[in-house]
């Protein structure tokens, strides 16, 4: 399963990437926001001993304790899509079992006991959901699972009873956004029993025209129903998108161009960006290299640099301290240098 910001995506581009993630608890232990740190952090150690003991494990992982790190390492991890808010604010007993590839996390402590996550590039939930799955089945060898015959899977949040199954697809609709559809088209997905979140998640929006779709019911499905679903629901809204772009270029090609060649433009030379303004500006170059008005561009570095200029990663990457200025001038130098490689 490769990484999704190295993955080459189907469906003209316009899916980024799709997430798996599956809520489970131990069986007779409080959930995490019941339990002291010192209990928490056996919990840490019971999981780690229930993974690590199989012999099946063919990738190389490793654990990450939040409580040991600095704060802006913490939110790297968060920016880099590995973990998730509610994570770092249980830093203190919270931990992450990664894979290399950064396709697999399984967090520890957040809002249930464990939340296993598997990322892949484009429209492929069947191959996420195989990957997480293994694990799980892995895990549930080892740990006695809290599991009830009617309700399933007994988690923090009763949203997520059932499966605890969560299916996303991040997509990208500029289009849409453009022509104000977006708005009655998010209304119509909730309706069907879906949930519309931003680039991170959980309380972020749709900067950069880029969008989480995911399921809300978790309860009275199964597995393959949910994902069947979202499938078909995401392939709906591609098909929306691309309509959309099409009418665009057909009535107003010139300022799609004008818009597009703008963007560039003022990324290639501003001195100061706000990661919003970045966002913002990317996905019109991206629009652009979508629809083929923009040639030869490396579709997997402006993947990279959707994370590259977040604040904590910019942060990470400076030897110094820096104020908030500061960052928006190194991320205004670090995206004039990055489109310069690709040629842009």
């Amino acid at each position: 399963m490769k990484n999704w910001l190295e993955s080459e995506s189907e469906n003209e581009d316009m899916v980024l990437s799709s997430r798996i993630r599956l809520a489970r608890n131990i069986k007779s232990i409080p959930f995490p926001n019941k339990l002291i740190e010192e209990d928490a952090k056996n919990i840490v150690k019971k999981v780690e001993d229930a993974f690590y003991s199989s012999n099946s494990i063919e990738e190389k992982y490793k654990t990450i304790y939040l409580w040991q790190n600095d704060d802006v390492s913490n939110k790297v991890y968060f920016e880099r899509h590995l973990i998730s808010k509610k994570l770092i604010s249980n830093q203190k007993e919270a931990a992450f079992i990664v894979n290399n590839d950064e396709t697999v996390s399984i967090m520890i402590n957040e809002e249930d006991h464990i939340r296993l996550q598997s990322i892949t590039g484009g429209l492929n939930l069947k191959e996420a959901y195989e990957f997480c799955n293994k694990l799980d089945d892995l895990l549930e060898k080892n740990l006695d699972y809290a599991f009830d015959e009617k309700l399933g899977y007994l988690t923090s949040c009763p949203t997520n009873l059932g499966t605890g199954l969560r299916a996303s697809v991040m997509v990208h609709l500029p289009a849409l956004t453009m022509n104000r559809e977006i708005v009655g088209l998010l209304n119509g997905l909730t309706q069907v029993g879906m949930t519309v979140r931003g680039l991170y998640g959980e309380g972020s929006q749709g900067e950069g025209n880029l969008y989480q779709i995911s399921n809300q019911i978790t309860l009275g499905l199964s597995e393959e129903e949910i994902l069947s679903n979202l499938t078909g629901i995401i392939n709906q809204v591609v098909n929306q998108e691309k309509i959309a772009r099409e009418r665009i270029f057909k009535n107003s090609k010139y300022e799609l161009e004008d818009k597009i060649y703008r963007a560039a433009g003022i990324l290639k030379s501003a001195v100061i960006l706000s990661s919003k303004e970045t966002l913002k500006l990317l996905s019109d170059v991206r629009l652009g290299v979508e629809m083929g008005i923009i040639k030869d561009i490396d579709k997997n570095a402006l993947n990279k640099l959707l994370i590259e200029i977040q604040p904590a990663v910019i942060q990470k990457s400076s030897k110094d301290k820096l104020l908030s200025k500061q960052i928006d001038l190194t991320r205004a130098q670090l995206v004039r240098r990055k489109l310069k490689v690709m040629n842009l």
